[in-house]
């Protein structure tokens, strides 16, 4: 289950600092304006920071708010910090590909109970696990550069809370339990969960060379809509799992822009690209040209597979939860972006409410 094991590896290009008049080259918006709306930005990078930090958390910081980890032994909380288990958000983000494929597969194939429970908690467990796996990687990768940018400056190895050793024999652990999840899926699942590795390699890179590191993000979180429906039924089918992982690759576009708001000033001057900085004063109308990409490309899944009302429902939750994401965030606020980034989650969830309300409705009516 490959596919599992990325989350945001992130900013590898630490030491290349942009200047205003390089920060004017950004392409900010596709066709016009690029040069006004790279000016804007560059004009606040001395004058003008995101409102209200939003910082991860790491023992002992004295800027880190008070997590449930706080409260557990001083040697293994960096550790915790680590994984980000204390924002389950990246695991659910994450899970959610996997549960609607899931969830799919086992209506289409009439499944007993016991076939989407049983892999409901292998790629739930799985998720994370190798989500904390992918924030332990991101973590050694960018330990220098988290510490020049404000979010992320009191992230255990920033800090210096453990050592690179140390976060290593735990990344080998994390991955050992990893790898005995994976081992639970048929032959099929593993080596197409296996053939996620390239774009598990690659992600790391984007953010050097492209603005669209998020579309590859969304290639490699989004596997699980694929990997799901071959665990329950031992293949894909594609007719219904292409859109389902399209649909997905747009839903990661829309709240992993989000999520990049919060970050872009710094970016700027250590030279990050993101769909942030690329989309700029246009990003609420281009989510919401993908967000309707999403709504479609999933809709158009759940019709090949012969869902019913419930599905459209939840699908239809889902578009609402999105629309209302888009018209509240305020991208020019940090903690406005995480409330809209942890919102696009809600989305997802109820995309798989409606998956599950089909699949409870045909269960029900053959007992």
């Amino acid at each position: 289950m490959a596919v599992i094991t990325l989350t945001r590896f992130s900013r590898l290009s630490a030491g290349r600092c942009l200047t205003r008049n390089s920060a004017r080259n950004i392409p900010w918006t596709v066709g016009h304006g690029s040069r006004q709306a790279a000016g804007q930005i560059a004009g606040t990078l001395s004058s003008t920071k995101i409102s209200s930090r939003h910082v991860s958390g790491t023992a002992g910081a004295s800027t880190a708010s008070t997590t449930w980890i706080d409260r557990l032994p001083p040697k293994i909380r960096p550790y915790l910090y680590l994984t980000r288990i204390d924002k389950p958000i990246g695991t659910l983000l994450l899970f959610y590909p996997c549960a609607w494929s899931i969830t799919m597969a086992s209506y289409a194939l009439e499944a007993p109970l016991t076939v989407p429970l049983t892999y409901l908690g292998l790629f739930g467990l799985g998720a994370m696990v190798m989500r904390g796996a992918g924030c332990t990687i991101n973590d050694m990768w960018d330990k220098d550069l988290d510490k020049a940018v404000e979010r992320t400056l009191s992230r255990p190895l920033a800090r210096g809370d453990i050592n690179q050793r140390q976060a290593l024999a735990f990344l080998a652990g994390q991955l050992t339990v990893g790898l005995g999840v994976l081992l639970h899926l048929n032959w099929y699942s593993i080596l197409l969960g296996a053939s996620s590795l390239s774009l598990v390699t690659v992600y790391p890179l984007m953010k050097r060379i492209t603005y669209w590191p998020q579309a590859v993000l969304g290639l490699t979180f989004n596997w699980g809509a694929l990997l799901g429906w071959s665990a329950v039924a031992g293949a894909v089918n594609w007719s219904v799992c292409l859109p389902l992982y399209a649909g997905g690759v747009c839903w990661t576009l829309v709240y992993d822009s989000i999520y990049a708001h919060q970050d872009k000033l710094d970016d700027i001057n250590v030279g990050i690209h993101s769909t942030a900085l690329l989309f700029g004063e246009q990003t609420r109308p281009i989510l919401g040209a993908l967000s309707v990409s999403t709504v479609s490309l999933i809709g158009l899944a759940g019709m090949l597979n012969a869902h019913g009302a419930p599905f459209y429902l939840g699908l239809g939750l889902g578009a609402a939860q999105l629309a209302r994401v888009l018209w509240k965030t305020d991208f020019e606020s940090r903690p406005s972006c995480w409330q809209g980034f942890v919102g696009c989650g809600w989305s997802g969830f109820w995309i798989w409410m409606g998956a599950l309300g089909d699949y409870a409705v045909l269960i029900s009516g053959l007992t």
